[in-house]
């Protein structure tokens, strides 16, 4: 009998312990004996066939044309094919030539064979070429086929016999088709078009640009212009020149910090006034609003090919316009008209008839506050037109009391976000995504972005370290994704981020950290938030300094891990610490992270006075953790329950990232990322006493079945060996590294 465990392992009983080598030993005899179990399940088949089939089976898999799976004969047949299939035309098949051993888009999209690069492209042409090179199929059931009626990856696909018909045709099954018809699953993606315009730098930022110049102009590199807040939302909205926080930094009110106060219309440009003015021939209101419904913004070149068919506006409208927006209130605009002696409303009006100005509703949708597009009303002018959007006016984020999932670096993807809406997570929020590769168009980063449509409330994470980058990204997911809030990330502690003076290393740049904050939040239409550690040092906390400052800057929530950068992961969370920062965030919702793997420690957390807790390791090691804190239980969950989630978890991975070669071999790297995490988990009938906690080691232990003793391996083979369970065997080529260096597989 193994020895009781020692201090910072998990208290296991004593029947269930065993040593490293018994244990390992254990999970080697079971995989033998399972392959003997397949190996004579294989040969009472074959004695039970026909001799003839047998025969025409043989003949198959000595041609390479047959489908099946026969030990050492499958080895070898990738191999014969190669040999076989060789010709002076063919590419390289070599396995690290990823590019020569597919398919060309040409062929597989439908373009009638013709490929645009011709003898140059790298990519085969010839199907029945490509099938004899593609690897046998993992399965015959294809889950995009079984879910959606059609599997857009035809003959690439490696579940391909569920859907191919005679001649390689991609069956389709119409009725399932019509019912997801229209249907937007997956949002926030990335368009040809953005692409294009981030990478050529067309993309217009015309409030980030306005705040940038603001900031240029203030003095003491503090923030200025669209970033100052009101603080009493009940009281009068005061102009910028009698701003107090302007005059204790020494402002310079020049025009164009000014003019951050007026929202997104670029005022100092005439011509972008008088197209929303007196446009003549102006597209009708459907038309325009089509332009800006998909990213809530006119795209620029459109709205600049309308701006170049328009007149000159007259000098004196176009002062009174300019006027008009720059004043806070009615009355105010009222008095500016009369001193200026601009035209009365009829003459104006008038005016406008004799020119064939828009209709009012088309003034209206392209005057909306802040350059957003508003609903298409009737009537005059209002305040809501020319008044820029009051913080008190924004979209509130209403989460207290929710269960939030933490943006989780590689792990926290959608295809487990899926999981853990499941089980109950109420809020979701995506991985951190680097500000600058956003910008750049990077498709990889933007994939980040993706929001399932079962994610009613979710939020994404920016990491940068500069006020323009961080002001400029924001304003574009502004426009561009559809988003309930933004997280700007200041815990991130690895060196890379840290260096470069992101994540954690805001806490010590305290200007930058403030530019950023207000910068973002003026450009933002939905609310902000910011995540921080403890401090730096481990032991010398400065969030309770930080949080107030947070608070006043103007974001809407905070996110406390309690843990230094220093500390990492090894410390226990300092909860003492977050619930004395709750209360000087007060009355801003501030939410606790750190070592949160049971009921009970959620229930204490919640005591602390948070408003809420964010669940991030505890989510990765048991995703039905939601589903104990809601059911205040806990579930002894059983191995083929859990291999049911990790069968769920791949069917989400080969639907959102393909069920072609590439797609399963990346839902596979996702699922080895995450199984180094689940392996932590002990199931609850094994404990001791209750409950589990984060920081303690798991022992080595033999579970109730041969399942749950390879679930709890720590070994890398063992995991590989759980996908190849769900995905087929890996290729030669497949190598690992995770996060964790020591558990690569090569």
């Amino acid at each position: 009998m193994a020895a009781a465990p020692a201090p910072g392992v998990a208290p296991v009983r004593a029947r269930f312990l065993t040593s490293k080598e018994q244990f390992h030993a254990y999970l080697r005899a079971g995989g033998e004996e399972e392959e003997e179990e397949k190996e004579e399940k294989r040969e009472e088949e074959q004695v039970s066939e026909p001799p003839a089939k047998r025969v025409k089976a043989e003949e198959l898999g000595q041609d390479g044309e047959s489908q099946g799976n026969a030990g050492e004969e499958e080895k070898e047949r990738p191999e014969k094919k190669r040999a076989r299939g060789q010709n002076k035309s063919r590419p390289c098949m070599k396995p690290n030539c990823y590019e020569q051993s597919r398919l060309c888009p040409s062929v597989t999209q439908g373009c009638g064979g013709q490929c645009h690069f011709g003898p140059r492209c790298r990519f085969l042409h010839d199907v029945s070429q490509y099938l004899a090179a593609k690897p046998a199929d993992l399965g015959q059931r294809c889950v995009l086929f079984d879910t959606f009626g059609r599997c857009p990856y035809g003959v690439t696909c490696r579940f391909g016999q569920a859907h191919l018909g005679d001649g390689h045709q991609n069956l389709v099954n119409a009725s399932l088709v019509q019912q997801w018809e229209g249907k937007v699953l997956v949002r926030n993606g990335l368009s040809k078009e953005l692409q294009q315009q981030l990478r050529k730098r067309k993309f217009s930022f015309h409030k980030a640009e306005e705040f940038l110049r603001g900031l240029r102009a203030g003095k003491g590199g503090k923030a200025t212009g669209s970033s100052t807040e009101v603080s009493n939302c009940t009281g009068p909205q005061e102009g910028l020149r009698d701003s107090p926080e302007l005059q204790e930094q020494g402002e310079d009110p020049r025009p164009e910090a000014l003019q951050s106060s007026r929202g997104d219309e670029d005022a100092a440009r005439p011509e972008a006034l008088q197209s929303s003015r007196e446009a003549e021939d102006a597209p009708e209101p459907e038309v325009l609003h089509s332009f800006r419904g998909a990213e809530d913004a006119p795209k620029p070149e459109v709205l600049h090919s309308f701006r170049g068919a328009e007149g000159a506006a007259k000098p004196e409208v176009l002062q009174s316009s300019q006027r008009a927006e720059d004043a806070p209130r009615p009355e105010a605009l009222q008095s500016s008209r009369e001193a200026q002696d601009t035209p009365k409303p009829e003459v104006l009006q008038n005016s406008q008839r004799a020119e064939d100005a828009p209709k009012p509703e088309v003034m209206r949708n392209s005057q909306g506050a802040d350059g957003a597009p508003s609903i298409p009303t009737l009537g005059p002018l209002t305040d809501e037109d020319i008044t820029k959007l009051r913080p008190c006016e924004k979209k509130k984020l209403d989460i207290q009391g929710k269960l939030y999932l933490a943006p989780l670096t590689t792990c926290g993807n959608l295809p487990f976000r899926r999981i853990c809406k499941r089980f109950g997570a109420d809020v979701t929020c995506g991985e951190m995504a680097v500000c600058t590769n956003l910008l750049q168009g990077q498709s990889s980063e933007w994939a980040l972005l993706k929001r399932h449509h079962t994610e009613d409330i979710f939020g994404v994470q920016l990491e940068g370290a500069f006020p323009d980058t961080m002001t400029k990204c924001a304003e574009l997911l502004n426009r561009t994704i559809d988003v309930d809030f933004v997280d700007i990330n200041v815990g991130c502690p690895i060196d890379l981020v840290y260096k470069k003076g992101g994540g954690c290393a805001l806490m010590t740049r305290s200007n930058k950290f403030e530019q950023i904050v207000r910068g973002m939040n003026s450009v933002l239409d939905v609310p902000l938030t910011v995540k921080i550690r403890t401090g730096v040092q481990e032991k010398v906390n400065v969030a309770h300094k930080i949080i107030p400052r947070i608070r006043e800057w103007g974001a809407s929530m905070v996110t406390l891990h309690g843990r230094s950068r220093e500390q990492r992961y090894t410390r226990s969370a300092d909860w003492a610490y977050i619930a004395e920062c709750a209360r000087l965030a007060s009355p801003m919702p501030l939410f606790g992270n750190g070592d949160i793997l049971s009921y009970e420690d959620a229930n204490r957390a919640m005591q602390m006075g948070v408003s809420g807790i964010m669940i991030a390791r505890g989510a990765l090691i048991k995703p039905w953790l939601f589903t104990e804190i809601k059911e205040q239980r806990h579930w002894d969950i059983s191995s083929r329950e859990r291999f049911d989630i990790l069968k769920d978890f791949t069917n989400f991975g080969l639907e959102h990232w393909g069920s072609d070669t590439q797609g399963v071999e990346k839902t596979r790297k996702f699922l080895l990322e995450w199984l180094s995490f689940l392996c932590r988990y002990i199931p609850v009938g094994l404990l001791e006493h209750l409950p589990q906690k984060i920081n303690e080691r798991p022992p080595y232990y033999l579970g109730r079945d041969y399942l749950e003793t390879l679930m709890a391996s720590q070994n890398v083979d063992d995991w590989i060996k759980i996908s190849e369970l769900l995905l087929g065997p890996v290729p030669p080529s497949f190598t690992f590294l995770p996060k964790h260096k020591a558990n690569s597989y090569r």
